[in-house]
């Protein structure tokens, strides 16, 4: 099972319970746009943490009313966040949306003991994006929150990954774990961390997927090219999942596929009792819009 377009996150969206979205610090123009986009279509009910008059501000320039609102006026953003946080924790929300925030003030009130999102398990990132000459969608993770991941985190963040992607309804996701080649070279240690998860795969360490590497961008998703270097692979060519090396490798990926290659995307943290919507302050509102719905999915999953 695929998808071809990320438009598949607004439809899911809309079935079942309406998902309300916590959001810390909402005080930016994207942010806003797409906060406001997501309850007008209906995928959403936002409770907004944060500076009313800069929300104020804002909402004119963009003609949002915002009257209709629920807003906590909260100028501080480390107290914004907190609010936003014990919103979700308390259930009285159902998912959390870092706004204009720093990432470790929200995450310090995530991983707070008392009244934090703690679930025991790691944190992720996961970044579903759509390139239109692949023609489907695929997903990158972690080039948000691990930065030089070890083996057994590695091991998390596939975990998370395939999670997420069984709430999306893909039964037996295909992971394909990158390196710069598609051999185990042992003067590049991200190739033998490869081939081990692929190993512990196979022997049932990890479940629920088809997991494979090391394998080289090229030859993750594009059959052709995993054809011509000869690799006999059930995921060459076919990655549902890329697991990059590292925070760099991820960030750099991430972005050269919505910059350079026109793609669109969705990120959301997964591993915390309740899925948190995380973006770039210079993501577009489109792919704030996109990860909006992601994270209601997989709320109601």
């Amino acid at each position: 099972m695929s998808f071809e377009t990320l438009d598949f996150l607004l439809e899911r969206s809309l079935t079942g319970k309406k998902m309300v979205l916590a959001v810390a610090a909402p005080q930016g123009e994207d942010i806003l746009e797409a906060v406001a986009a997501a309850r007008d279509k209906g995928v959403i009910s936002p409770l907004l943490f944060g500076d009313r008059k800069k929300m104020e501000k804002i909402a004119a320039e963009l003609s949002i009313d915002l009257a209709s609102f629920d807003i906590v006026d909260e100028p501080n953003e480390a107290k914004a966040a907190e609010l936003a946080v014990r919103t979700v924790s308390s259930g009285k929300a159902d998912l959390l949306m870092k706004g204009n925030v720093k990432t470790a003030t929200l995450l310090k009130a995530v991983l707070d003991k008392e009244w934090g999102l703690r679930s025991g398990a790691l944190l992720s990132h996961v970044f579903l994006f759509e390139i239109p000459k692949l023609g489907r969608v695929l997903s990158m993770t972690d080039g948000g929150m691990s930065m030089y991941p070890d083996l057994k985190t590695k091991q998390g963040i596939i975990e998370n990954a395939v999670d997420c992607y069984h709430k999306l309804g893909v039964e037996c996701p295909k992971v394909a774990v990158l390196a710069a080649v598609e051999v185990v070279n042992q003067d590049m240690p991200c190739t033998i961390d490869a081939a081990v998860l692929t190993q512990m795969n196979r022997r049932g360490q990890i479940k629920g997927c088809i997991v494979d590497g090391p394998l080289a961008l090229d030859n993750a998703v594009s059959e052709e090219s995993a054809k011509h270097k000869g690799i006999v692979s059930e995921v060459a060519g076919k990655a549902d999942i890329l697991v990059v090396p590292d925070i760099e490798a991820g960030n750099l990926l991430g972005k050269a596929m919505l910059y350079l290659a026109g793609g669109r995307g969705a990120g959301v943290i997964i591993g915390a009792r309740k899925p948190i919507v995380l973006t770039s302050r210079f993501d577009t509102a489109e792919t704030k819009l996109l990860s909006i719905a992601l994270g209601a999915v997989l709320a109601k999953a």
